[in-house]
């Protein structure tokens, strides 16, 4: 049980680091700043690599936890604590609960992002298209009436 509840450990601190990581690459996509973006990003998937190898670990740990104490494999936490006695029984539990917690943290920022990311690309887009078409009014289903301009020059070297 104790090599497992290191592990669950460094899980935690990943998941904390995750959270830490997504934060930080919401404050770069709210500031409107992509300069860090693809930095932020990168740390973010650096993070998710070491939680997959730690999960294998995590996943290792469980079963043979589960074989000492005569569990089949593959078990959950919470089959694992309502099969051991205190302070085991105590210290999975928390596990347990901290990995929920987090989880409901990081999939909410996780989320949150996703939207930043997709507004950015919106206004991106429109703003390409500014460059190729001018709105010249509104057709009856309110959609924007679009002709071609003439070609701009665009300074590519900012």
């Amino acid at each position: 049980m104790e090599k497992l509840s290191q592990i669950l450990w460094r899980e935690r601190e990943l998941l904390d680091s995750l959270l830490f990581k997504l934060e930080m690459e919401q404050l770069v996509l709210g500031s409107g700043r992509t300069r860090w973006l693809a930095r932020a990003a990168k740390e973010v998937a650096l993070v998710l690599e070491m939680l997959r190898e730690t999960e294998i670990l995590r996943s290792v740990a469980a079963d043979e936890a589960a074989e000492s104490i005569g569990l089949s494999s593959n078990p959950s936490l919470r089959s694992l604590a309502e099969a051991v006695d205190e302070p085991w029984r105590s210290i999975l539990l928390d596990h347990k609960e901290a990995f929920e917690t987090v989880s409901r943290e990081i999939t909410a920022m996780a989320e949150t992002n996703r939207e930043l990311l997709t507004v950015g690309l919106r206004s991106a887009r429109e703003a390409l298209l500014s460059l190729e078409q001018v709105a010249q009014g509104y057709a009856p289903d309110g959609a924007a009436v679009m002709t071609e301009t003439v070609p701009r020059l665009v300074d590519r070297s900012f």
